[in-house]
C-alpha cells in the first residue's frame, strides 16, 4: 500500500484535478471514492468523484464549459452530475453531500475504504470511518451495515472487491449477506451485470465466487449453481461439477472476463444430460449443445449484450471440439482449417477453454500421459492457427461466385457456398495458386460431389 505522502502528492499533481481547481475554488469540495482508494493501492483510475456542499449542478456545468467536456445529468433528485472530457476516459462525477452534511455523506458510502475524502481547501484527508486503516488491513467494512440494505447491490460489490484485490470481508457484512441474499432480486439486472463483469475480471475471482456461494448470493444470480452441485466426482472428474467449474474458470490465462464467465458456465448442460451406465460410468452426452441453449435466457435476464451471449453460447457449444478434433489419428490440415473457419476470431479463446477444462478434470480414469498428450495436441492446434491465420487474411480471390456459376452453369444455391468453401480450403493447403488451377479444381470437385449434393 502506498504512503499518505505519496497519495497526497499524486492528488496535488494530478493533471485532470488541476484543470478544475478554479471551478472549485469558491466551494467546500472533497475528492472521494475509488480514485483515492486506487492511488493507495497503486492502481490507475480515471473516475474522479467530487463532493460539494452546494451548487453541484452549476459547478459541473462550469467544468464542462471550461474544459469543453460533456455535461450529463446522472441523478437530478440527488444532485449527481457527470462531466466527460474529450479523451472519453477521464470524467468527473460532481455531487452534493447528503443533506449538505459531509460527515453523513461519508457514513452512507458502501465501504469504509471508499469513504476516504481529500479536502481540497485543507490539502489533507478527511477519514472519520477509518477507511485508510481498512485498506491497510485489506478488509471490507461498512460504516453502517444499513448501507447494504439501502442498496443491496453492495452485497455483490463486496465480492467484486474481494475478486479484484483479495480483500477479506468483515464478518458483519458476510453475515448480513447470508441472512439477506434474496434482496439482490430487487436490483435492476443492468446494475448486477456491471458488477459481474468486474467480478469475473478480478484476479481472485475463483475465491470470491466460492465466498459468494457460501453466503448464498451466487445461487440468487445463477440458479444453475444448485443443479451443478448435484453432479458428484466421477472417473473423469476429481471434483464435483461446481468445483470443477470454478477451477476451470480459475485456470483461464487470458484476461477476458466474458471467457472466464463462459468457463464457469461451460458444463451447465450436464445435469440435464446426466446418465450412469451399468458399469458405473457417468455420461453427459450432448451436454455441450444443451448448455449452449440453457445459458441464453440466463444471460438475457442479466442484460448481457447479444454479442456477449452469442460468444458465451459459442464457447459452451464448442468447448469439447478442439480436444475431440486433435484426438483423431493423423488429423488432416483440412479438418483443422474447418475448425478455424468455424470459430475464428475466437480460436485462441476456445483452445484456452479446452486446455483449462482438461487440466481441471483429473479423475482416476485420467492418467498423466493422457493429460500430457491432450495439452500437446492443443498446443499443436494453436500453433497451426497462428501459422495459417496470416494466409487466411491474405488469401487472394481467384474466382468470384458469378464466375463459378457461369463455369458450372448453376444457379445461386447452397451448393455454391460449399464450392467456395472447398476452393478456399484447397488454397490454404497450397494446392491451388492460379486462376486456371482454381477452375480445374472446382470442375473436378463439382463432378465428384454433385451427386451427393
Amino acid at each position: 500500500m502506498k504512503s499518505l505522502e505519496f497519495v497526497k502528492e499524486k492528488i496535488k499533481t494530478d493533471t485532470a484535478l488541476n484543470k478544475i481547481k478554479d471551478a472549485l475554488s469558491n466551494s467546500k469540495a472533497f475528492l472521494v471514492g475509488g480514485f483515492i482508494r486506487d492511488l493507495f493501492l497503486g492502481v490507475k483510475s480515471f473516475d474522479r468523484d467530487i463532493v460539494v456542499l452546494k451548487d453541484a449542478r452549476k459547478i459541473a456545468q462550469n467544468i464542462a464549459k471550461s474544459l469543453e467536456g460533456t455535461f450529463i445529468e446522472l441523478d437530478i433528485e440527488n444532485e449527481i452530475y457527470r462531466v466527460v472530457l474529450k479523451d472519453k476516459k477521464t470524467y468527473f462525477d460532481i455531487s452534493t453531500a447528503l443533506e449538505n452534511d459531509i460527515l453523513k455523506d461519508v457514513k452512507r458510502r458502501d465501504f469504509t475504504l471508499n469513504s476516504i475524502m481529500y479536502d481540497f481547501q485543507n490539502n489533507d484527508f478527511y477519514d472519520p470511518s477509518n477507511g485508510i486503516a481498512s485498506l491497510r488491513a485489506e478488509i471490507l467494512k461498512c460504516a453502517d451495515i444499513k448501507n447494504l440494505e439501502d442498496d443491496p447491490l453492495r452485497m455483490l460489490r463486496a465480492f467484486r472487491f474481494a475478486a479484484a484485490y483479495n480483500f477479506k470481508i468483515d464478518k458483519s457484512i458476510f453475515d448480513f449477506i447470508k441472512d439477506n441474499n434474496r434482496l439482490i432480486r430487487n436490483i435492476a439486472p443492468e446494475r448486477i451485470n456491471q458488477e459481474l463483469v468486474k467480478l469475473f475480471g478480478g484476479e481472485f475471482c475463483a475465491q470470491s465466487l466460492i465466498l459468494a456461494d457460501e453466503a448464498g448470493l451466487l445461487r440468487e444470480i445463477f440458479p444453475f449453481v444448485e443443479e451443478i452441485k448435484k453432479i458428484p466426482p466421477n472417473s473423469h472428474h476429481h471434483l464435483d461439477l461446481f468445483r470443477h467449474s470454478i477451477e476451470t474458470m480459475r485456470t483461464i490465462r487470458l484476461n477476458n472476463p466474458i471467457l472466464k464467465l463462459a468457463a464457469f458456465c461451460h458444463d451447465i448442460g450436464k445435469p440435464k444430460t446426466h446418465t450412469i451406465e451399468p458399469n458405473g460410468r457417468h455420461r453427459f452426452i450432448g451436454h455441450d449443445e444443451v448448455g449452449s441453449k440453457l445459458i441464453v435466457p440466463i444471460l438475457e435476464g442479466l442484460k448481457f449484450s447479444k454479442k456477449q451471449i452469442e460468444y458465451v453460447s459459442l464457447m459452451i457449444k464448442n468447448h469439447i471440439y478442439p480436444s475431440a478434433l486433435m484426438s483423431a489419428q493423423n488429423v488432416q490440415d483440412k479438418a483443422k482449417i474447418r475448425f478455424i473457419k468455424k470459430l475464428d476470431p475466437y480460436v485462441e479463446d476456445i483452445i484456452e477453454l479446452a486446455r483449462a477444462d482438461r487440466l481441471c478434470a483429473r479423475g482416476i480414469a485420467v492418467d498423466d500421459e493422457m493429460v500430457r498428450k491432450n495439452l500437446e495436441n492443443l498446443d499443436e492446434l494453436l500453433n497451426f492457427y497462428k501459422k495459417i491465420k496470416p494466409k487466411m487474411e491474405s488469401l487472394p480471390k481467384l474466382l468470384g461466385g458469378k464466375e463459378i456459376m457461369e463455369l458450372l452453369r448453376i444457379k445461386p444455391s447452397p451448393i455454391l457456398g460449399k464450392i467456395i468453401e472447398a476452393l478456399n480450403e484447397a488454397q490454404l493447403e497450397g494446392m491451388i495458386k492460379t486462376k486456371e488451377e482454381a477452375k480445374n479444381f472446382i470442375v473436378a470437385w463439382f463432378k465428384e460431389n454433385y451427386e451427393e449434393m
